[in-house]
């Protein structure tokens, strides 16, 4: 009989247990994975580092489905402008690698303002990177913004319709 494997927690998985916040660890390539039922594209959220011309880092987190306006951050954020972090200096500024950005792990090292797209207030749980390539958490939007400190706000493109 195959010995169960115990997948170790993420250090952000660990953050939120010891707080005593709900969510759900899985093992997904966000990009390809096999979602779990109930789940598809648009409940999965990217966490993305800007540069604020007035305020210094800013992130913003919105559907992997979608864009970010870096127009309307950079007004809802008190920036005149914001342009995405370069991925070399990614790591020096969040702690995390393109592709483990995370809220949790962000927040716990830095002040930096987070935006949360208002859309998923509208879906009862969305799935964010747990700090790990190929490790995410499921969670309730509200809980998130919660711990983290952050705001909803409208950050996404308009689609071109």
């Amino acid at each position: 009989m195959a010995k169960k494997v115990k997948v170790k927690k993420t250090l952000v998985e660990q953050i939120l247990a010891k707080a005593g916040v709900e969510h759900q660890g899985i093992q997904i390539n966000a990009l390809e994975g096999e979602l779990p039922s109930d789940y598809d594209r648009k409940h999965i959220f990217k966490t993305l580092a800007l540069f604020g011309d007035k305020t210094g880092p800013v992130i913003g987190i919105v559907p992997i489905t979608e864009h970010l306006s870096e127009k309307k951050l950079a007004k809802i954020s008190g920036n005149k402008k914001v342009t995405m972090i370069p991925q070399k200096d990614l790591e020096k500024t969040t702690g995390y690698i393109h592709g483990a950005n995370n809220p949790v792990g962000i927040r716990q090292k830095h002040n930096f303002p987070i935006y949360i797209d208002e859309r998923s207030l509208k879906l009862e749980k969305m799935i964010v990177s747990a700090g790990e390539v190929g490790h995410s958490i499921i969670i309730a939007p509200q809980d998130l913004a919660d711990f983290v400190k952050a705001n909803f706000a409208d950050i996404l493109e308009d689609s071109k319709s």
